[in-house]
Protein backbone atom coordinates (compact mmCIF):
# COMPACT_ATOMS: atom_id res chain seq x y z
CA UNK A 1 0.00 0.00 0.00
CA UNK A 2 3.08 2.35 0.54
CA UNK A 3 4.15 1.99 -2.93
CA UNK A 4 0.19 2.76 -4.22
CA UNK A 5 0.05 6.08 -1.48
CA UNK A 6 3.06 6.96 -3.29
CA UNK A 7 1.90 6.73 -6.73
CA UNK A 8 -1.23 8.54 -6.19
CA UNK A 9 1.02 11.27 -4.69
CA UNK A 10 3.07 11.72 -7.58
CA UNK A 11 -0.64 11.60 -9.88
CA UNK A 12 -1.13 15.17 -8.56
CA UNK A 13 -4.52 14.40 -8.62
CA UNK A 14 -5.82 17.44 -6.92
CA UNK A 15 -4.28 19.47 -9.92
CA UNK A 16 -7.02 21.84 -12.09
CA UNK A 17 -6.92 25.22 -12.86
CA UNK A 18 -10.16 26.20 -11.48
CA UNK A 19 -12.19 29.59 -12.57
CA UNK A 20 -10.87 31.45 -9.67
CA UNK A 21 -6.90 30.59 -10.59
CA UNK A 22 -7.38 32.60 -14.10
CA UNK A 23 -6.77 36.61 -13.85
CA UNK A 24 -9.85 38.44 -14.86
CA UNK A 25 -7.21 40.62 -16.99
CA UNK A 26 -5.94 38.94 -20.52
CA UNK A 27 -2.74 37.37 -20.67
CA UNK A 28 0.14 37.30 -22.75
CA UNK A 29 1.16 34.00 -24.28
CA UNK A 30 4.23 33.49 -21.91
CA UNK A 31 1.81 34.86 -18.88
CA UNK A 32 -0.57 31.78 -19.97
CA UNK A 33 2.22 29.38 -20.48
CA UNK A 34 3.64 30.30 -16.74
CA UNK A 35 0.03 29.73 -15.23
CA UNK A 36 -0.02 26.18 -16.44
CA UNK A 37 3.38 25.58 -15.64
CA UNK A 38 2.64 26.51 -11.99
CA UNK A 39 -0.64 24.18 -12.23
CA UNK A 40 0.73 21.47 -13.99
CA UNK A 41 3.98 21.32 -14.03
CA UNK A 42 4.27 18.34 -11.17
CA UNK A 43 2.63 16.48 -13.21
CA UNK A 44 4.80 16.25 -15.80
CA UNK A 45 6.80 12.75 -16.68
CA UNK A 46 10.52 14.12 -17.09
CA UNK A 47 12.01 17.39 -17.00
CA UNK A 48 12.69 17.26 -21.13
CA UNK A 49 8.35 17.55 -21.19
CA UNK A 50 6.44 20.97 -21.18
CA UNK A 51 3.24 21.76 -20.58
CA UNK A 52 2.03 24.09 -22.21
CA UNK A 53 4.40 25.68 -25.00
CA UNK A 54 3.88 28.69 -27.33
CA UNK A 55 4.07 26.18 -30.54
CA UNK A 56 1.51 23.99 -29.14
CA UNK A 57 -0.81 27.31 -28.26
CA UNK A 58 -0.19 28.44 -31.88
CA UNK A 59 -1.15 25.26 -33.62
CA UNK A 60 -4.51 25.55 -31.69
CA UNK A 61 -5.14 28.59 -32.56
CA UNK A 62 -3.95 27.55 -36.67
CA UNK A 63 -6.64 24.66 -36.22
CA UNK A 64 -9.44 26.99 -34.75
CA UNK A 65 -9.83 24.67 -31.58
CA UNK A 66 -11.00 28.17 -29.99
CA UNK A 67 -12.25 31.53 -30.79
CA UNK A 68 -9.22 34.41 -32.25
CA UNK A 69 -7.31 36.01 -29.70
CA UNK A 70 -7.69 40.05 -29.62
CA UNK A 71 -4.39 42.41 -29.24
CA UNK A 72 -1.93 39.05 -28.84
CA UNK A 73 -3.59 38.87 -25.30
CA UNK A 74 -5.95 35.76 -24.20
CA UNK A 75 -8.78 35.79 -21.97
CA UNK A 76 -10.12 33.81 -19.61
CA UNK A 77 -12.15 32.10 -22.11
CA UNK A 78 -9.48 31.35 -23.70
CA UNK A 79 -7.47 29.89 -21.14
CA UNK A 80 -10.65 27.97 -20.17
CA UNK A 81 -10.85 26.18 -23.98
CA UNK A 82 -7.30 25.83 -23.74
CA UNK A 83 -7.37 24.09 -20.37
CA UNK A 84 -10.44 21.75 -22.33
CA UNK A 85 -7.99 21.24 -25.14
CA UNK A 86 -5.00 20.60 -22.56
CA UNK A 87 -6.84 17.77 -20.67
CA UNK A 88 -8.73 16.24 -23.75
CA UNK A 89 -5.39 15.95 -25.93
CA UNK A 90 -3.91 13.28 -23.76
CA UNK A 91 -6.52 10.71 -24.89
CA UNK A 92 -7.96 12.13 -28.08
CA UNK A 93 -6.30 12.98 -31.40
CA UNK A 94 -6.37 16.85 -32.24
CA UNK A 95 -9.00 16.23 -34.97
CA UNK A 96 -11.33 14.61 -32.29
CA UNK A 97 -10.42 17.80 -30.28
CA UNK A 98 -11.25 19.61 -32.63
CA UNK A 99 -14.80 17.97 -33.34
CA UNK A 100 -15.51 18.04 -29.54
CA UNK A 101 -14.88 21.33 -28.80
CA UNK A 102 -17.28 22.64 -31.81
CA UNK A 103 -20.82 22.67 -30.63
CA UNK A 104 -18.84 24.50 -27.61
CA UNK A 105 -17.54 27.04 -29.87
CA UNK A 106 -20.85 27.65 -31.75
CA UNK A 107 -22.49 27.77 -28.36
CA UNK A 108 -20.12 30.60 -27.27
CA UNK A 109 -21.17 32.35 -29.78
CA UNK A 110 -24.59 33.01 -28.54
CA UNK A 111 -25.58 35.43 -25.64
CA UNK A 112 -27.49 33.19 -24.28
CA UNK A 113 -24.11 30.84 -23.33
CA UNK A 114 -21.66 31.00 -21.08
CA UNK A 115 -18.55 29.32 -20.61
CA UNK A 116 -18.42 29.90 -17.26
CA UNK A 117 -20.88 27.24 -15.91
CA UNK A 118 -19.92 25.02 -18.25
CA UNK A 119 -16.18 25.66 -16.78
CA UNK A 120 -17.47 24.70 -13.16
CA UNK A 121 -19.54 21.50 -14.25
CA UNK A 122 -16.10 20.18 -15.87
CA UNK A 123 -14.14 21.31 -12.78
CA UNK A 124 -16.75 19.19 -10.78
CA UNK A 125 -16.58 16.24 -12.91
CA UNK A 126 -12.80 16.01 -12.37
CA UNK A 127 -12.93 15.98 -8.78
CA UNK A 128 -15.91 13.17 -8.85
CA UNK A 129 -13.76 11.32 -11.79
CA UNK A 130 -10.97 11.44 -9.17
CA UNK A 131 -12.82 9.56 -6.88
CA UNK A 132 -13.49 6.98 -9.09
CA UNK A 133 -10.03 6.85 -10.00
CA UNK A 134 -9.12 6.43 -6.50
CA UNK A 135 -11.68 3.42 -5.67
CA UNK A 136 -10.70 1.62 -8.64
CA UNK A 137 -6.84 1.87 -8.31
CA UNK A 138 -6.90 0.91 -4.84
CA UNK A 139 -9.49 -2.36 -6.15
CA UNK A 140 -6.89 -2.90 -8.36
CA UNK A 141 -3.73 -2.80 -6.21
CA UNK A 142 -5.90 -5.13 -3.61
CA UNK A 143 -6.21 -7.69 -6.98
CA UNK A 144 -3.05 -8.17 -7.83
CA UNK A 145 -1.57 -8.43 -4.67
CA UNK A 146 -4.60 -11.05 -4.28
CA UNK A 147 -2.73 -13.08 -6.63
CA UNK A 148 0.56 -13.80 -4.89
CA UNK A 149 2.76 -13.29 -7.38
CA UNK A 150 6.42 -11.76 -6.87
CA UNK A 151 5.92 -7.69 -6.63
CA UNK A 152 7.47 -7.35 -10.15
CA UNK A 153 4.40 -9.51 -11.65
CA UNK A 154 1.97 -7.45 -9.59
CA UNK A 155 3.24 -3.98 -10.56
CA UNK A 156 3.41 -5.52 -14.74
CA UNK A 157 -0.76 -6.30 -13.89
CA UNK A 158 -1.28 -2.90 -12.61
CA UNK A 159 0.02 -1.36 -15.60
CA UNK A 160 -1.18 -3.65 -17.89
CA UNK A 161 -5.02 -3.16 -16.62
CA UNK A 162 -4.61 0.66 -16.35
CA UNK A 163 -3.44 0.66 -19.58
CA UNK A 164 -6.57 -1.60 -20.92
CA UNK A 165 -8.63 0.26 -18.77
CA UNK A 166 -7.27 3.84 -20.22
CA UNK A 167 -8.32 2.24 -23.90
CA UNK A 168 -11.87 1.16 -23.19
CA UNK A 169 -12.10 5.17 -21.29
CA UNK A 170 -10.55 6.24 -24.68
CA UNK A 171 -12.37 3.99 -27.18
CA UNK A 172 -15.44 5.27 -26.04
CA UNK A 173 -14.97 9.11 -25.83
CA UNK A 174 -13.93 8.52 -29.74
CA UNK A 175 -17.05 6.81 -30.67
CA UNK A 176 -19.06 9.71 -28.65
CA UNK A 177 -16.90 12.18 -30.62
CA UNK A 178 -18.18 10.16 -33.92
CA UNK A 179 -21.53 10.75 -32.50
CA UNK A 180 -20.75 14.51 -32.89
CA UNK A 181 -18.68 14.72 -36.10
CA UNK A 182 -21.72 13.52 -38.30
CA UNK A 183 -23.93 16.36 -36.78
CA UNK A 184 -20.64 18.88 -37.78
CA UNK A 185 -20.35 17.09 -41.13
CA UNK A 186 -24.24 18.14 -42.11
CA UNK A 187 -23.74 21.59 -40.90
CA UNK A 188 -20.94 22.16 -43.50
Amino acid sequence: MNDLNRLIDRLALDTAIKEEDIPEIDLYMDQVIQLFDAKYGTTIRSDEDKVLTKTMINNYAKGKLFVPIKNKKYSKQHIMLINLIYHLKGSLSISDVKATLSPLKEKMASDEFTLNNFYQYFISLQQNNKQVFLKEIQDLDKLTKELEAEEELQKLLLISSLANMSNFYRRAAELLVDELAPKEKEKK
